[in-house]
Protein backbone atom coordinates (compact mmCIF):
# COMPACT_ATOMS: atom_id res chain seq x y z
CA UNK A 1 0.00 0.00 0.00
CA UNK A 2 1.59 3.29 -1.05
CA UNK A 3 1.60 6.20 1.36
CA UNK A 4 -0.68 9.09 0.35
CA UNK A 5 1.28 12.37 0.47
CA UNK A 6 -0.88 15.15 1.88
CA UNK A 7 -0.14 18.79 2.71
CA UNK A 8 -2.19 20.55 5.40
CA UNK A 9 -2.21 24.09 6.77
CA UNK A 10 -2.52 25.52 10.24
CA UNK A 11 -3.86 28.91 9.10
CA UNK A 12 -3.54 31.49 11.85
CA UNK A 13 -5.08 34.93 11.68
CA UNK A 14 -3.91 38.03 13.55
CA UNK A 15 -5.87 37.22 16.74
CA UNK A 16 -4.23 33.76 16.92
CA UNK A 17 -7.34 31.79 15.97
CA UNK A 18 -6.89 28.76 13.71
CA UNK A 19 -9.07 27.82 10.71
CA UNK A 20 -10.76 24.40 10.58
CA UNK A 21 -12.82 22.80 7.83
CA UNK A 22 -15.34 19.97 8.17
CA UNK A 23 -15.00 16.92 5.94
CA UNK A 24 -18.05 15.98 3.88
CA UNK A 25 -19.92 12.82 4.85
CA UNK A 26 -18.84 11.12 1.59
CA UNK A 27 -15.08 11.52 2.32
CA UNK A 28 -12.75 9.19 4.20
CA UNK A 29 -13.26 10.08 7.91
CA UNK A 30 -16.34 12.08 6.84
CA UNK A 31 -17.94 14.54 9.26
CA UNK A 32 -14.73 15.10 11.24
CA UNK A 33 -12.91 18.43 11.37
CA UNK A 34 -9.51 18.92 9.75
CA UNK A 35 -6.83 21.43 8.88
CA UNK A 36 -7.38 22.53 5.26
CA UNK A 37 -5.20 21.01 2.52
CA UNK A 38 -5.09 18.05 0.18
CA UNK A 39 -2.99 15.62 -1.86
CA UNK A 40 0.40 16.56 -3.22
CA UNK A 41 0.49 15.64 -6.90
CA UNK A 42 3.42 13.62 -8.33
CA UNK A 43 6.38 15.92 -8.90
CA UNK A 44 4.69 18.86 -7.15
CA UNK A 45 6.55 20.86 -4.48
CA UNK A 46 4.83 20.89 -1.08
CA UNK A 47 4.55 24.69 -0.97
CA UNK A 48 3.06 24.75 -4.48
CA UNK A 49 0.55 22.05 -3.50
CA UNK A 50 -0.42 24.03 -0.40
CA UNK A 51 -0.94 27.23 -2.41
CA UNK A 52 -3.05 25.35 -4.98
CA UNK A 53 -5.20 23.52 -2.42
CA UNK A 54 -5.93 26.64 -0.35
CA UNK A 55 -6.79 28.60 -3.49
CA UNK A 56 -9.23 25.86 -4.60
CA UNK A 57 -10.72 25.08 -1.17
CA UNK A 58 -10.79 28.49 0.51
CA UNK A 59 -10.22 31.11 -2.17
CA UNK A 60 -7.12 32.56 -0.46
CA UNK A 61 -3.55 33.21 -1.59
CA UNK A 62 -0.74 32.21 0.77
CA UNK A 63 1.76 35.03 1.44
CA UNK A 64 3.94 33.31 4.05
CA UNK A 65 4.24 29.77 5.41
CA UNK A 66 6.79 27.64 7.25
CA UNK A 67 7.15 23.97 8.24
CA UNK A 68 5.25 23.02 11.41
CA UNK A 69 5.21 19.20 11.75
CA UNK A 70 5.33 16.07 9.59
CA UNK A 71 3.24 13.06 10.62
CA UNK A 72 3.14 9.49 9.25
CA UNK A 73 -0.02 7.61 10.15
CA UNK A 74 -1.39 4.19 9.25
CA UNK A 75 -5.17 3.77 9.13
CA UNK A 76 -6.52 0.22 8.59
CA UNK A 77 -7.40 1.12 4.99
CA UNK A 78 -4.83 3.78 4.09
CA UNK A 79 -1.38 5.15 4.97
CA UNK A 80 -0.77 8.90 4.95
CA UNK A 81 2.23 11.22 5.15
CA UNK A 82 1.00 14.61 6.36
CA UNK A 83 3.30 17.57 5.82
CA UNK A 84 1.90 20.46 7.81
CA UNK A 85 2.81 24.11 7.28
CA UNK A 86 1.88 27.08 9.41
CA UNK A 87 0.36 29.86 7.31
CA UNK A 88 0.99 33.18 9.02
CA UNK A 89 -0.10 35.51 6.20
CA UNK A 90 -2.60 35.25 3.36
CA UNK A 91 -4.77 37.46 1.19
CA UNK A 92 -8.49 37.02 0.61
CA UNK A 93 -11.29 36.01 2.95
CA UNK A 94 -11.47 32.23 3.53
CA UNK A 95 -14.77 30.66 2.52
CA UNK A 96 -15.87 27.09 1.89
CA UNK A 97 -15.43 27.15 -1.89
CA UNK A 98 -16.46 23.47 -2.06
CA UNK A 99 -19.42 23.94 0.30
CA UNK A 100 -17.52 22.78 3.38
CA UNK A 101 -18.32 24.40 6.78
CA UNK A 102 -15.45 26.45 8.27
CA UNK A 103 -14.71 27.55 11.83
CA UNK A 104 -12.17 29.92 13.39
CA UNK A 105 -11.13 28.36 16.69
CA UNK A 106 -8.95 29.56 19.59
CA UNK A 107 -5.98 27.16 19.99
CA UNK A 108 -7.06 26.19 23.52
CA UNK A 109 -10.48 25.12 22.16
CA UNK A 110 -9.12 22.81 19.43
CA UNK A 111 -9.43 19.81 21.74
CA UNK A 112 -13.23 20.26 21.72
CA UNK A 113 -13.37 19.29 18.02
CA UNK A 114 -13.27 15.75 16.65
CA UNK A 115 -10.40 15.15 14.19
CA UNK A 116 -9.11 12.13 12.26
CA UNK A 117 -6.60 10.19 14.40
CA UNK A 118 -3.64 11.35 12.28
CA UNK A 119 -4.40 14.95 13.27
CA UNK A 120 -3.74 14.55 17.00
CA UNK A 121 -0.07 15.65 16.82
CA UNK A 122 -1.09 18.57 14.56
CA UNK A 123 -3.59 19.74 17.17
CA UNK A 124 -0.78 19.67 19.75
CA UNK A 125 1.57 21.58 17.42
CA UNK A 126 -1.13 24.19 16.71
CA UNK A 127 -1.66 24.73 20.45
CA UNK A 128 2.03 24.94 21.41
CA UNK A 129 4.23 28.03 21.08
CA UNK A 130 7.65 27.91 19.37
CA UNK A 131 9.68 28.67 22.51
CA UNK A 132 9.93 26.64 25.73
CA UNK A 133 11.53 28.31 28.74
CA UNK A 134 13.27 26.10 31.32
CA UNK A 135 14.01 27.83 34.62
CA UNK A 136 17.66 28.09 35.76
CA UNK A 137 18.86 26.31 38.90
CA UNK A 138 20.98 29.07 40.46
CA UNK A 139 18.06 31.25 41.61
CA UNK A 140 16.54 31.54 45.06
CA UNK A 141 12.75 31.11 45.25
CA UNK A 142 12.12 34.86 45.11
CA UNK A 143 14.32 35.30 42.02
CA UNK A 144 12.68 32.31 40.34
CA UNK A 145 9.17 33.63 40.84
CA UNK A 146 10.12 37.15 39.71
CA UNK A 147 11.69 35.68 36.59
CA UNK A 148 8.61 33.58 35.83
CA UNK A 149 6.35 36.62 36.33
CA UNK A 150 8.52 38.63 33.90
CA UNK A 151 8.69 35.78 31.36
CA UNK A 152 4.89 35.51 31.34
CA UNK A 153 4.63 39.30 30.93
CA UNK A 154 7.07 39.02 28.00
CA UNK A 155 4.68 36.59 26.27
CA UNK A 156 6.44 33.27 26.97
CA UNK A 157 3.62 30.70 26.76
CA UNK A 158 5.33 27.48 27.92
CA UNK A 159 7.50 27.24 31.04
CA UNK A 160 9.16 24.28 32.75
CA UNK A 161 9.89 24.64 36.46
CA UNK A 162 13.11 22.65 36.59
CA UNK A 163 13.92 20.40 39.55
CA UNK A 164 17.72 20.25 39.52
CA UNK A 165 18.30 19.00 43.07
CA UNK A 166 15.98 16.06 43.10
CA UNK A 167 12.50 16.42 44.47
CA UNK A 168 12.64 18.38 47.68
CA UNK A 169 9.70 20.00 49.51
CA UNK A 170 10.88 23.52 48.57
CA UNK A 171 10.18 22.69 44.92
CA UNK A 172 6.55 21.96 45.78
CA UNK A 173 6.18 25.32 47.53
CA UNK A 174 7.61 27.18 44.53
CA UNK A 175 5.39 25.12 42.20
CA UNK A 176 2.24 26.28 44.04
CA UNK A 177 3.22 29.93 43.48
CA UNK A 178 4.33 29.30 39.88
CA UNK A 179 0.96 27.71 39.04
CA UNK A 180 -0.70 30.90 40.25
CA UNK A 181 1.61 33.15 38.19
CA UNK A 182 0.96 31.15 35.00
CA UNK A 183 -2.81 30.66 35.42
CA UNK A 184 -4.64 31.66 32.26
CA UNK A 185 -1.49 33.12 30.68
CA UNK A 186 1.10 30.37 30.17
CA UNK A 187 1.26 26.57 30.38
CA UNK A 188 3.40 25.47 33.33
CA UNK A 189 5.17 22.10 33.13
CA UNK A 190 6.35 20.58 36.43
CA UNK A 191 8.85 17.83 37.16
CA UNK A 192 8.92 15.38 40.02
CA UNK A 193 7.57 12.07 41.27
CA UNK A 194 4.32 10.98 39.63
CA UNK A 195 2.87 10.74 43.16
CA UNK A 196 2.63 14.56 43.04
CA UNK A 197 0.41 14.61 39.95
CA UNK A 198 -2.85 14.95 41.86
CA UNK A 199 -1.59 17.98 43.80
CA UNK A 200 -1.18 20.16 40.69
CA UNK A 201 -4.13 19.48 38.36
CA UNK A 202 -3.58 22.67 36.32
CA UNK A 203 0.03 21.84 35.49
CA UNK A 204 1.46 19.65 32.77
CA UNK A 205 4.21 17.14 33.59
CA UNK A 206 7.67 16.89 32.03
CA UNK A 207 9.24 13.46 32.56
CA UNK A 208 12.96 12.87 32.86
CA UNK A 209 14.56 10.29 30.56
CA UNK A 210 14.85 8.00 33.61
CA UNK A 211 11.12 8.31 34.32
CA UNK A 212 10.39 7.63 30.66
CA UNK A 213 12.36 4.38 30.81
CA UNK A 214 10.62 3.39 34.04
CA UNK A 215 7.02 4.20 33.13
CA UNK A 216 6.67 4.13 29.31
CA UNK A 217 5.25 0.61 29.18
CA UNK A 218 2.40 1.66 31.50
CA UNK A 219 1.18 4.35 29.10
CA UNK A 220 -0.03 7.85 29.93
CA UNK A 221 -0.36 8.49 33.68
CA UNK A 222 -3.28 10.91 33.13
CA UNK A 223 -5.84 11.84 30.43
CA UNK A 224 -5.04 13.74 27.22
CA UNK A 225 -6.65 16.88 28.65
CA UNK A 226 -3.34 17.52 30.45
CA UNK A 227 0.03 18.14 28.78
CA UNK A 228 2.62 15.36 29.06
CA UNK A 229 6.21 15.89 27.86
CA UNK A 230 9.53 14.08 28.17
CA UNK A 231 13.27 14.70 27.85
CA UNK A 232 14.83 12.64 25.03
CA UNK A 233 18.39 12.28 23.77
CA UNK A 234 18.27 9.45 21.21
CA UNK A 235 16.02 7.28 19.03
CA UNK A 236 15.37 4.77 21.84
CA UNK A 237 13.98 7.46 24.16
CA UNK A 238 11.89 8.97 21.36
CA UNK A 239 10.36 5.51 20.77
CA UNK A 240 9.54 5.24 24.48
CA UNK A 241 7.96 8.71 24.41
CA UNK A 242 5.78 7.63 21.48
CA UNK A 243 4.85 4.42 23.32
CA UNK A 244 3.82 6.44 26.38
CA UNK A 245 1.70 8.81 24.32
CA UNK A 246 3.45 12.07 25.27
CA UNK A 247 2.28 15.31 23.65
CA UNK A 248 5.76 16.73 22.97
CA UNK A 249 9.43 16.24 23.83
CA UNK A 250 12.68 18.08 24.18
CA UNK A 251 15.57 16.63 22.15
CA UNK A 252 19.07 17.45 23.34
CA UNK A 253 21.84 18.43 23.19
CA UNK A 254 21.89 19.89 19.69
CA UNK A 255 25.18 21.67 20.30
CA UNK A 256 27.77 21.74 23.10
CA UNK A 257 26.62 23.54 26.24
CA UNK A 258 28.31 24.96 29.33
CA UNK A 259 25.82 23.23 31.63
CA UNK A 260 26.50 19.72 30.21
CA UNK A 261 30.03 19.81 28.76
CA UNK A 262 30.32 16.01 29.00
CA UNK A 263 27.33 15.35 26.70
CA UNK A 264 28.11 14.59 23.04
CA UNK A 265 26.17 17.01 20.83
CA UNK A 266 23.78 15.47 18.29
CA UNK A 267 24.37 18.13 15.63
CA UNK A 268 21.66 19.50 13.32
CA UNK A 269 21.87 16.68 10.76
CA UNK A 270 21.24 13.95 13.35
CA UNK A 271 18.51 16.05 15.00
CA UNK A 272 16.71 16.33 11.65
CA UNK A 273 16.92 12.56 11.12
CA UNK A 274 15.59 11.80 14.61
CA UNK A 275 12.68 14.24 14.25
CA UNK A 276 11.78 12.75 10.85
CA UNK A 277 11.06 9.41 12.54
CA UNK A 278 8.97 10.90 15.36
CA UNK A 279 5.30 11.92 15.14
CA UNK A 280 4.96 14.49 17.93
CA UNK A 281 6.16 18.10 18.34
CA UNK A 282 9.84 18.41 19.28
CA UNK A 283 11.60 21.32 20.97
CA UNK A 284 15.34 21.25 20.32
CA UNK A 285 17.51 22.05 23.32
CA UNK A 286 21.18 22.58 24.05
CA UNK A 287 23.25 25.47 22.71
CA UNK A 288 20.26 27.03 20.96
CA UNK A 289 18.30 30.23 21.49
CA UNK A 290 15.64 32.33 19.77
CA UNK A 291 18.04 33.07 16.91
CA UNK A 292 18.07 29.33 15.99
CA UNK A 293 14.28 29.15 15.70
CA UNK A 294 14.27 29.25 11.89
CA UNK A 295 16.92 26.51 11.74
CA UNK A 296 14.87 24.43 14.17
CA UNK A 297 11.76 24.78 11.98
CA UNK A 298 13.67 23.70 8.90
CA UNK A 299 14.90 20.63 10.83
CA UNK A 300 11.27 19.69 11.54
CA UNK A 301 11.09 20.98 15.12
CA UNK A 302 8.25 22.81 16.83
CA UNK A 303 10.76 25.34 18.12
CA UNK A 304 13.58 25.91 20.56
CA UNK A 305 13.90 25.31 24.30
CA UNK A 306 16.47 26.72 26.64
CA UNK A 307 17.44 28.19 29.96
CA UNK A 308 19.79 31.17 29.71
CA UNK A 309 18.79 32.25 26.20
CA UNK A 310 15.19 32.73 27.34
CA UNK A 311 15.45 33.70 31.01
CA UNK A 312 14.53 37.37 31.48
CA UNK A 313 16.96 39.74 33.16
CA UNK A 314 15.32 40.62 36.46
CA UNK A 315 16.83 42.95 39.08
Amino acid sequence: MSRVHVVAAVIRRADGQVLLAQRSASQHQGGLWEFPGGKVEAGEAVEAALARELREELGIEVSASRPLITVSHDYPDKQVLLEVREVGAFTGEPHGAEGQPLAWVAPRDLTSYEFPQANRPIVAAARLPDQYLITPDDQDPGQLLRGIRQAVANGIGLIQLRAPDGYDPKYRDIAVDAVGLCAGKAQLMLKGPLEWLGDFPAAGWHLTAAQLRKYAAKGRPFPTSRWLAASCHNAEELALAEQMGVDFVTLSPVQATQTHPEATPLGWEQVQGLIAGFNQPVFVLGGVGPQQREQAWQAGAQGVAGIRAFWPHVE
